[in-house]
Order: structure tokens, then sequence, then C-alpha cells
């Protein structure tokens, strides 16, 4: 028998080969691990948290409830000037504003725009100490694992899922999502009108609770798309998708004063009682959207309401009712005079996409905007003609009349003076209000009409 020396020398060929092919196995394994829990940002539900062992605050939630929807902003763009080093060596801090409570939370990550993997090594959850604040309340830090690891890769045009974390989540309070990415991949997805401020900082600060290091302030939200909790304050999620308006973009910053963020506290407060349905709000509106049209590039900024409604509503948490915001930028972005007909029939495309998962659908009519640079007669009719579809019932199974509620009485083609923000197109606080308060809570009640 031959005689092997220490440091591996004589071994057979064939050993060498079982060795070689044991590594690889390994290689893959960590490999796959690494990308498990993402998936495309095309609208497809992300993969489920993983189950079985996994670090610290990361465990399974041992708490019953229904994950829903406490808030989530849409992917709208590439953020300029972050092209070649994305948010390398820099810590992002999100401040989001959470609709409901619950005792376990995960988040949705989105690299929709981005053109390089987008490395994430250190993400971390936690109550913000105080309204906007960069701060975490005491005890609150929890690190973020994606499959049972603490690193994500998630290539171009996906979305990864984290793994629930145990928190309490305190309904109408502030969350702080942290992100540390430290190699370059731009540019950044990212949500421009957030009115929140948020912040960044210098190096790996995911973990700090002090909010010291976060120096430099910012009004968009990055990366982040979705944040779930486990409730039993809901038992689903309403998905409102709009423009500008539903965006608002005209609201006080910080202030949570949206016209969705009223209709959340609406139904949080009667939840349950008569015909109201125990549902949180989630706000999917893009500033500029429209029904029928997208942005430039590939993928497309400012995705046309068509062309998101699967990803941004269908692949929302346990979505149970949807609210359609949408048509004016089709009148006032349209160079010539837009066709009403058109519009109606992209509405209407939105409600089958709904109608086949059985969910029901509330639309709005769309509000007046005389003295608005863009109002002509012309666009004007065009929207009159767009609301008459709603208003007869052909396009949704029930109409939330905003215009009827801001309008001016004295002329309805402008809104109310106290209702308007100044430009004559976007509401003022207390226009975005009356919006919130012109719903009737149970018309998100049910599933979609048999007849429909």
């Amino acid at each position: 028998m031959t005689k092997r020396h220490a440091g591996g020398a004589g071994v057979s060929p064939a050993r060498h080969g079982a060795l070689l092919a044991a590594i690889i196995a390994v290689i893959v394994l960590f490999s796959t691990a690494i990308y498990v829990g993402v998936s495309t940002d095309d609208g497809g539900e992300p993969a489920s948290p993983a189950k079985g062992n996994t670090p610290r605050n990361s465990a399974a939630p041992a708490s019953t409830g229904t994950w829903v929807g406490s808030w989530s902003a849409s992917p709208a763009g590439a953020e300029p000037g972050t092209e070649t080093n994305g948010m390398a060596g820099r810590s992002v801090r999100n401040v989001v504003h959470a609709g409901v409570g619950g005792k376990s939370a995960r988040i949705t990550l989105s690299n929709l725009y981005g053109q390089q993997p987008l490395t994430i090594t250190h993400a971390t959850l936690a109550v913000a100490a105080g309204p906007g604040a960069a701060a975490a309340a005491a005890d609150s830090m929890r690190r973020l694992t994606f499959a049972g690891g603490g690193t994500v890769v998630i290539p171009p045009g996906r979305q990864a899922l984290s793994d629930a974390v145990r928190i309490t989540v305190p309904r109408g309070g502030d969350v702080l999502v942290t992100t540390y990415s430290p190699t370059p991949s731009g540019p950044v997805t990212y949500h421009s009108q957030a009115r929140q401020i948020s912040y960044t900082a210098e190096g790996d600060r995911a973990e700090d609770v002090t909010g010291t290091a976060y120096t430099s302030q910012t009004p968009y939200w990055r990366y982040l798309t979705a944040l779930d909790v486990l409730s039993n304050e809901a038992d689903g999620t309403v998905v409102v998708i709009g423009d500008s308006l539903t965006d608002g973009v005209t609201s006080t910053v910080g202030a949570n004063r949206r016209w969705t963020d009223v209709l959340s506290d609406r139904l949080r407060e009667a939840a349950g009682s008569g015909d109201v349905p125990r549902y949180s709000v989630v706000n999917q509106g893009i500033s500029g959207n429209q029904v029928l049209a997208s942005g430039l590039g590939r993928p497309a900024e400012n995705p046309s309401g068509l062309s998101r409604f699967q990803r941004d509503v269908l692949g929302r948490t346990n979505v149970r009712a949807v609210v359609v915001d949408l048509g004016v930028n089709d009148i006032l972005r349209n160079p010539n005079r837009a066709d009403p007909d058109r519009i109606v029939s992209g509405l209407r495309n939105l409600v089958r996409q709904a109608h086949a998962r059985g969910l029901r659908v509330v639309g709005a009519t769309l509000m007046p905007f005389q003295g608005h640079r863009g109002y002509s007669d012309n666009r004007e009719a065009v929207r009159e003609a767009v609301n008459a579809h709603i208003r007869a019932g052909r396009v949704y199974d029930d109409v939330v009349d905003f215009d009827k509620a801001l309008r001016d009485p004295y002329n309805p083609r402008r809104l109310r003076s106290d209702y308007d923000s100044g430009d004559h197109l976007h509401p003022s606080d207390k226009g975005y209000r009356k919006m919130g308060h012109s719903f009737d809570l149970g018309s998100l009640k049910g599933s979609a009409p048999a007849r429909l």
C-alpha cells in the first residue's frame, strides 16, 4: 500500500474528484441561499419568508394574526446622480408611517431600476423614537435577514422580501428601515415624492440607535417599497392606485395628511362597526401617473397604471379591495384633445384585472382644474365626459365623487378656494381631508359583483 505523506500527497485521482465535487456543491448551495427570497419586480409575489433556523431577531412569528400592508410606495424611477455608485458605502434610513400596527414585520426592497446587482449586507428595522426621528426607540432595533442570511443580492429588475422579525409596530407610529450596501450598484430605485424626510449616513450605521450619524436628509424613499405587519387590527389591505393627487404632493411634509392617510384613520377608528371592513390602506400613487402612457426608459420610469397594476396593486399583501384615482394626467399631458373613450377603456381594463382576482373596485371622479396652466375648454370637456361614464356606473363597482366634494359650487370647473393648494390642481391639507371624508367606508366591503 502506498504511503501517504502529511498535506495530502498521494491522494488518488478518484478522491480528488470527489473532494472537488463536494466543494462545488457547497458553493452552489451557498449561492442559491443568497438569492432565495428574490423575485421579479413585475407583479409576481415575492418569495415567502424562509422557515427553519434563522439568526437572532429573525425567528418566524409565534403570535397569531393576519399579514397586511401597513405602508407601501411604488417604485417610480431611477434617482438622478446615482447611475454609477448608487448608495455605495452609505446607510439609507427610510422613515415610513405605519397605518396599522402588528407584532411582527417584514419589508420588500426593490432594484427595479438598477443596472447592476444590489448587494445589501446589513438591514435593520426599528420603531422611530418620535415622529420623523432618525433615532430608534429603546429596545426596538431588529436585524433583518433574507432567507436566513444577513446579506441579500438583488439582481437588476428584481425585488426581495425579508424574513419576518418579532417587533411591536405601533399603529400610527413611524418606522425606520435601514439598509447598507458596500458596493456600487446604480441607479437607485426610488420614490421621489415621499412627503417625508428620511436620512443617510456614511459607513455602516444600520444598527445606530442614536441617529446622530444620520446628518444628511432626503425627501426620497430609496429601495424600500413595502412594510407588512402581522396584525390583529386588520383582515386585509385596501390598495389605492393614483397620481400626484394620491401621492399627496402638496400636503404638509411629515404630517401624513394625504387623503389616503385620512381614509386609513377613518377605517381604523370605525373598524368592524356596521358595514365597515377591517382593512389597512396602502398608497400606490405616483406623481404624473397616467392610465395609458408610461415615461421613458427601460424599464419605463413613471410606468402607466395599466403596466404597473399587477405589481403595485395585485402584488401587494392580502389585497381585499382596490381604489382607482387616475385619468387627470391622461388629459393634461396629451398635447392634442385626449380621447375620453380610450381613458375609460383603460380604467375598465384595470377593473377587469381586479375582478379576475375577485376584488371590488371603487373609482374616483376626476376633480376640476380651471386656473391651472394646463386648463383648456377642450380638456374640461374630456374630464366631464370621463366623469359622466364613471357616475353612470359604467366603469367601477362603486364611486367616490371627489369632483362633487371639492369643486366650487359657484364654478364647478374650479376647486373651492379653501380646498385649493394654490396651483388650482392639487388640494390643500383641508382639501385632502375632505377627500378622505367623502368616502363611504362601506363601499369597500365585499367582492367583485357577479354581474361584472
